[in-house]
């Protein structure tokens, strides 16, 4: 009998992202701030960085896919200018969200203590 899946973490800061874009919201940028102070002051925390894109009509899901990587690379690549380092930073495009939550966002969860 195989376990049990791992339960879901909740999302510490969550970016929305305008449809069908991977521009780095302004207004996600001072969450984003705030979780890499978080970051600096606590060294054995990792930053999961799930990210969403809905599906567009006649996509196969891979378009998704493709926006949710960039717009969490967007997110990444604006961490570690922050002075967060990568091996820190897990990323997982997930393309059309299946958790009934809104389809065009970034979610940040910490994982590791």
């Amino acid at each position: 009998m195989a376990p049990p899946p791992p339960p879901q973490r909740r999302a510490e800061t969550r970016v929305a992202f305008a449809g069908n874009s991977a521009e780095l919201p302004t207004a996600g940028r001072g969450d984003l701030d705030a979780m890499a102070r978080r970051l600096a002051a606590d060294e054995s925390l990792r930053l999961q960085l799930n990210a969403y894109a809905a599906d567009q009509p006649g996509d196969s899901g891979s378009q998704a896919r493709r926006l949710s990587l960039t717009r969490a690379l967007a997110v990444r690549a604006y961490l570690i200018d922050k002075g967060v380092r990568s091996t820190r930073l897990d990323v997982r495009a997930l393309g059309s969200p299946q958790d009934g939550g809104p389809p065009d966002r970034v979610d940040l969860v910490i994982v590791g203590r």
